[in-house]
């Protein structure tokens, strides 16, 4: 077995980050009894796409018990991870289940706020956050994103699900209620502030990156998505 890295928690931020840690031993059982298989579902969705299933070094953002890692390991065991997470006790359940299925797993986890995170150079060819987002305002996640984008490979993919609030007449209200009380509920038990989830699609167009595939659920509810680093702009050439 490879030995896993574990990097100490950085020096916090002046908000502090919600704290997931009670939850890591029921964050799957509470997950089930609210919401079935649909959010498994959304992480899984683009698992067989070519880039996501072969990537070499993946960046993979708040993955709560490690449920997506495990699934793209189990996929592409030779696929280097880096797994970041503020909860000690989140990254904890990740490692048993990655090890449990791939033993030799090349897994590096890093306990910290991703906010002041000293991101490696890495030349990472994929970034996964699956319901991670909404933990954010915009203007953080904009700030997390380019923080990010440095290090990453030029043609690397941006993969994530969330939930959305669609345009229709009956998904809309109910999209609306259900983000009300997830906010509610969450916020109250782990200290999170904000109650409106961020515009990540500007985020993401503001580091130059563009949407490549969406796949949607509960009436657009449920989305996840694939985004592409959108190529450097060539310099007209100057020669005579």
């Amino acid at each position: 077995m490879l030995p896993t890295a574990v990097t100490p928690k950085a020096a916090p931020p002046l908000t502090p980050p919600a704290n997931f840690s009670r939850f890591a031993r029921l964050y799957a059982p509470i997950e089930w009894l609210s919401f079935g298989r649909a959010l498994t579902r959304r992480r899984e969705c683009f698992l067989s796409h070519p880039r996501v299933a072969g990537a070499c070094r993946v960046l993979i953002l708040g993955d709560g018990d490690g449920r997506f890692t495990a699934a793209l390991l189990e996929r592409n065991p030779s696929a280097e991870i880096t797994a970041v997470d503020v909860s000690a006790a989140m990254l904890s359940q990740l490692e048993r289940r990655v090890r449990a299925r791939t033993p030799n797993a090349r897994l590096d986890l890093q306990q910290v706020d991703i906010r002041s995170w000293p991101v490696p150079p890495a030349n990472y060819d994929l970034v996964v956050a699956h319901f991670f987002f909404d933990c954010f305002t915009t203007d953080d996640l904009a700030t997390v994103i380019a923080r990010i984008s440095p290090a990453l490979a030029p043609n690397a993919l941006w993969l994530l699900s969330d939930f959305a609030i669609p345009t229709h007449p009956i998904w809309t209200p109910f999209a609306k209620a259900l983000l009300r009380l997830l906010y509610l509920t969450i916020g109250s038990l782990t200290g999170l502030k904000h109650r409106h989830l961020p515009d990540h699609q500007i985020a993401l167009n503001s580091a130059h990156f563009e949407l490549a595939n969406v796949d949607t659920a509960f009436g657009g509810t449920l989305r996840s998505e694939i985004w592409q680093r959108a190529p450097t702009p060539q310099l007209p050439s100057t020669a005579p």
